[in-house]
């Protein structure tokens, strides 16, 4: 009887040992998609309508443009150029995995093949993914919450973002900043060596849309500090009706006339 109590007592402290000290990375990683999702949602809502002026800075020039963009869901965003005039007409749709493009002095819609989604978008440090905010970030990677820091008084979130096997991704880790109010703060891209290749951090958040939401987002290379491409909103609308047929490649073409 005293070995069968002995027995139970060594099993619970066993247990105990376990379970107060498992990883912290152990403890977050069932809240990371989780949180990921909520993320990604809040930023796109059920729909969203924005008008950004986007900077590409060089070190010899810059370039600026204005931008209109429809997304609607996870997956699915149209975005266009209506300045300046040289650029006006030029646009961007994408549906699921699939993207188009549509340049109006060639009169012409190019469908960009999955290999060239991580490929610049017309000469900017953001990608045909992030400019879309593809739902690639919640589909092809596992996350999991490695630490916690605070920003502006409340609690931010540390995630690592691991691609999982056999995804069609090129970069080899991510690394994001999310506050608990789901806000993105940062989101950093490494390459398959673990090396980080260029972040994007988020600035100046403020009602905006009818919540609070960063106004500035800055893509920048890691190696080259006066290389780098702004995002800044202007207009935002969340969660607005809009036709289905906006999000159509024929759109692509009869919208920029």
């Amino acid at each position: 009887m005293g070995e069968y109590t002995m027995a139970k007592k060594m099993m619970l402290f066993l247990w105990l040992v376990l379970f107060l000290y498992v990883p912290a990375s152990g403890v977050y990683a069932q809240d990371g998609m989780a949180l990921v999702e909520a993320g990604f949602d809040y930023m796109r809502g059920k729909t969203s309508i924005s008008t950004v002026i986007m900077t590409i800075h060089r070190p010899d020039w810059q370039r600026t443009m204005t931008i209109k963009a429809w997304t609607k869901g996870q997956e699915d965003s149209i975005f266009r150029i209506i300045a300046p005039a040289r650029d006006s007409g030029n646009g961007t749709l994408k549906r699921g995995r699939e993207m188009w493009t549509y340049n109006p002095k060639i009169n012409r819609v190019i469908k960009i093949p999955p290999s060239m989604m991580s490929q610049a978008w017309m000469g900017s440090d953001f990608s045909n993914n992030d400019l879309s905010k593809s739902e690639s970030l919640i589909n092809d990677y596992t996350h999991t919450i490695v630490g916690d820091e605070t920003h502006e008084g409340k609690k931010v979130y540390v995630i690592k973002s691991m691609p999982k096997p056999e995804a069609p991704v090129v970069w080899g880790m991510q690394k994001l900043k999310i506050r608990e109010d789901y806000i993105f703060l940062e989101q950093g891209f490494y390459d398959e060596d673990l090396q980080p290749v260029k972040i994007m951090t988020t600035l100046q958040i403020r009602q905006l849309g009818g919540r609070l939401f960063p106004v500035v987002w800055k893509m920048q290379k890691t190696d080259a500090e006066d290389e780098y491409t702004m995002l800044e909103y202007k207009e935002l609308v969340f969660d607005t009706d809009f036709p289905d047929r906006l999000l159509t490649v024929a759109s692509l073409k009869t919208s920029a006339r």
